[in-house]
């Protein structure tokens, strides 16, 4: 309201009568409101004598009062009542590293293009499988250190499964400064979590997984060991939710702003209300330090996984037995589909269920039991939350045509290695006849040494051809053009044909690479 001042010092001097907007008793009711005294007469002071607004007392009083509203809340009753259930965890291997030299701490495969910007924050002496800081080289015992929380009174807690993979010996120390002998459960590398059990020790304090998912913009206190300091707390918001940092195919991590760095590995990050929104995992960060961009794992995720290692040591996942891959715009064009969702089967393995039950290469899956796929992540996140054996209805637009499959999945294996085609060397393909408009020469695979005899082989590609920003090489073999088989360049040539008189903006090709197929949409120039 315009009628009340927002500063003391605009109000008149207490030695002139109060005049203009305010009378003595409006503002009397105004102090009281503003700060909070609870007066119900007008004019009392909180312990009920008459309040001199004209004193400077009075005057300073109020003051105060105003000034306790403003003051932050603050998070210490939060951090007072959470903080014990956050633990130190210490490791330590006898590992031969006489053939890694790298002092880096990632949570990718070496060599892959997210290793240099994405790292893990295990120990500042490295982390289980990395050699510490000290020398490289020999064997000898590598040590690593990281977080984590009580989940149970009894003494289970979770931590990452880079934490404590390997581990030969695990130590943990509490809030109190008390140190435990503990012993791994169980871990999953997919998911980079792992239970542990301390021993020696009852009544731990202990944290509570969330029920729901955070909002962007929820305050998040990350807790944890950096450095191997200590017990430390840093606060900030949720930034993201849903990331794919391109660690595996059930990314999907909070993103948080609270600076984490090296040693808060395996630490909670909890909300408002003390819950455990999720488990610190990985930072961005090129300069190997805290810039603000940490990445956490669901507490949904957490549960289910924890829940399956407290049971069997290890965790078991639907598997249907597809190689999926997203669906764009283009791809969705292709397909005169209106929306570009669901997950494109690139290929069904042999014998898996999936092929079993009648799913073919050009699949697209929209759902799974009823519920909406949005993309190829969501649906090997969902069918890898079920169980094996469990049955399961398909929705699946197979060739124009919706259809619901149903099948029974199978396993996840513990490694799914992809079949390569060694039979040959086709490094130098034998030129091909070229395909209009698209850039790119092909020939029959049955041609090309170590090809194999389904499809064409790409012999040539333009470099400033449609073709090339659609990523072929030489090499590459085409299997299939708009859902048709094709041996030759002939029919290549009259797929797009076809296409073009279907008034069709791009043509979808099958291409097999490196041993791994997926599905192209190439434009198709007009005219």
């Amino acid at each position: 309201m315009t009628d009340r001042p927002t500063d003391l010092s605009s109000l008149p001097s207490y030695r002139q009568p109060w005049r203009g907007l305010f009378s003595a008793r409006k503002f009397a009711l105004m102090a009281s409101v503003v700060a909070g005294l609870g007066v119900a007469a007008y004019g009392l002071s909180p312990q009920g004598a008459q309040l001199d607004l004209f004193s400077t007392s009075a005057h300073a009083q109020v003051a105060n009062e105003v000034s306790k509203v403003a003051r932050p809340v603050g998070f210490a009753d939060i951090v007072e009542r959470v903080k014990p259930s956050v633990i130190s965890v210490k490791v330590n291997i006898a590992e031969k590293v006489a053939k890694n030299d790298s002092d880096d701490d990632t949570p990718f495969q070496p060599g892959s293009p997210m290793e240099r910007f994405f790292r893990r924050f295990g120990g500042e002496n490295g982390i289980p499988g990395m050699p510490g800081r000290g020398g490289r080289g020999g064997g000898r015992a590598v040590t690593g250190q990281g977080s984590g929380f009580f989940i149970s009174a009894d003494g289970y807690a979770v931590t990452n499964n880079h934490v404590v993979d390997g581990a030969d010996k695990v130590e943990v120390t509490t809030d109190d400064g008390k140190t435990y002998s503990a012993k791994v459960i169980g871990t999953d590398q997919r998911t980079d979590l792992a239970l542990i059990k301390v021993e020696g020790g009852s009544n731990f304090p202990f944290a509570k997984l969330a029920d729901g998912k955070p909002r962007i913009g929820d305050w998040v206190l990350a807790v944890g060991n950096p450095f191997g300091l200590g017990g430390t707390v840093t606060a900030g918001i949720v930034s993201a939710v849903g990331r794919d940092i391109g660690n595996g195919p059930y990314d999907d991590f909070i993103q948080i702003d609270a600076p984490v760095n090296k040693g808060n590995s395996g630490g909670p990050a909890f909300d408002v209300d003390g819950n455990v929104v999720g488990v610190n995992t990985a930072i961005y960060s090129p300069s190997g330090g805290s810039v603000g961009i940490a990445f956490s794992i669901p507490a949904s995720t957490v549960k289910s996984v924890i829940a399956q290692l407290k049971d069997n040591g290890s965790v078991s996942r639907g598997w249907i037995g597809v190689q999926i891959q997203p669906v764009t715009q283009d791809i969705a064009d292709s397909l005169g589909m209106k929306k570009a969702e669901g997950a494109l089967v690139a290929e069904p393995q042999a014998d898996g269920p999936a092929a079993k039950a009648g799913i073919r290469s050009g699949d697209v899956i929209t759902s799974v039991n009823g519920e909406p796929v949005k993309d190829a992540r969501e649906l090997a996140r969902t069918i890898g939350g079920l169980a094996p054996g469990a049955s399961v209805k398909l929705n699946v637009l197979q060739k124009g045509q919706e259809k619901t499959i149903s099948l029974t999945l199978g396993k996840l294996p513990n490694t799914i290695e992809a079949k390569a085609d060694t039979g040959g060397d086709n490094s130098s393909p034998t030129r091909g006849a070229d395909v209009p408009k698209l850039g790119m020469t092909v020939a029959p695979a049955s041609s090309v040494a170590g090809a194999g005899k389904e499809g064409v082989v790409v012999t040539e590609v333009d470099p400033k051809s449609a073709a090339a920003d659609r990523g072929f090489k030489e090499g590459d073999v085409i299997l299939e053009v708009a859902g048709k088989s094709v041996t030759s360049a002939g029919d290549v040539r009259e797929a797009i044909n076809a296409a073009r008189n279907d008034n069709k903006n791009s043509v979808l090709m099958r291409v097999k690479s490196g041993g791994q197929s997926r599905f192209v949409a190439v434009p198709l120039a007009k005219g």
